[in-house]
């Protein structure tokens, strides 16, 4: 009769190692859980927190429940407006930002040597420069009296350029918006692999072909995602705008502010009502996007 006892040992030892690796691998999760404990704590706070004192205090009219801030806000055409700037404009400059980051960080992409890492590191240093002290850049630079603007009208170039306008609001949008996108496109060259245009080559396609029917599809959802990035972040910027037109462009985030520190008069709930209103476009967006993300993974699949 063949000796079973041996089978079992072994197979009680393969189950002891399993319960033993499933016991490790357990604290190992609770582990690094609470590690990041201060991190989920501080996001419930300056987050998630807010968010619901806005939007509870939204609701709140003359002190009591009530809907009426948002239908102030809906038969404001000057609050309309502010929307309306604040979404055309992000837009429009999130767009132009996007094409001039995609070509950058193609042209870094193919660079080599030290010549990238300095490209890299000066992008990364030109993506933190932002807010008031880029719109004091922008006076000093294309200011009325700029030595910018002062050099191109003794060129005659350009006769009457005004930095606190619409126009002036764009660049500065753009400008901004550009080394965030090169810093979130760079990596995605990656995924491009050489080969594929070597193979394109040889089946006869040209490159615009390549980029139309290979590069343009893989890079899709990264173009896609950094646009909504671009959006929310031309969405919410406030310092830079404030600090260059001074209040006097109507924007939702200059709006919010005015009616929350504003000196003639303060009405919070009504800017917690624009607020609401905001992250609901912005929700609306970000859901666009995952809905083109999931169609265009099923389309690959």
């Amino acid at each position: 009769m063949a000796d079973v006892s041996v089978p079992c040992e072994q197979a009680n030892h393969q189950q002891g190692k399993a319960a033993m690796l499933k016991k490790h691998l357990s604290r190992f999760h609770w582990g690094s859980a609470l590690l990041t404990l201060p991190f989920i704590t501080l996001f419930c706070l300056f987050q998630i927190a807010p968010m619901i004192w806005v939007f509870i205090n939204s609701f709140i009219y003359e002190e009591a429940w009530s809907v009426d801030n948002y239908l102030d806000i809906f038969t404001n055409n000057f609050y309309l407006q502010a929307f309306e700037n604040t979404l055309w404009l992000s837009i429009v400059c999130s767009v132009i930002g996007l094409f001039i980051s995609a070509l950058t960080a193609f042209s870094i992409y193919k660079m080599q040597g030290r010549v990238r890492s300095m490209m890299i590191s000066f992008t990364t240093m030109a993506s933190n420069f932002s807010g008031v002290p880029l719109a004091f850049a922008f006076i000093i630079i294309l200011g009325v009296n700029g030595a910018i603007t002062l050099q191109l009208k003794s060129w005659g170039i350009i006769e009457d350029f005004d930095i606190y306008s619409a126009s002036g609001l764009m660049l500065l949008y753009i400008y901004f918006q550009i080394p965030l996108g090169i810093l979130l496109l760079y990596p995605a060259f990656d995924a491009l692999k050489p080969e594929w245009e070597d193979a394109a080559k040889t089946m006869g396609a040209s490159k615009l072909s390549y980029w139309r029917n290979v590069a343009i599809p893989v890079l899709a959802p990264a173009l896609l995602g950094t646009f909504i990035i671009l959006v929310a972040n031309a969405v919410g910027a406030y310092a830079s705008t404030y600090a260059l037109m001074s209040g006097n462009y109507n924007l939702v985030t200059i709006r919010i502010a005015s009616l929350v520190s504003g000196d003639l008069y303060l009405e919070p709930n009504l800017a917690a009502a624009l607020s609401v209103l905001l992250i609901a476009i912005l929700g609306f967006i970000t859901a666009i996007h995952h809905w083109l993300l999931k169609r265009s993974y099923h389309a690959k699949s």
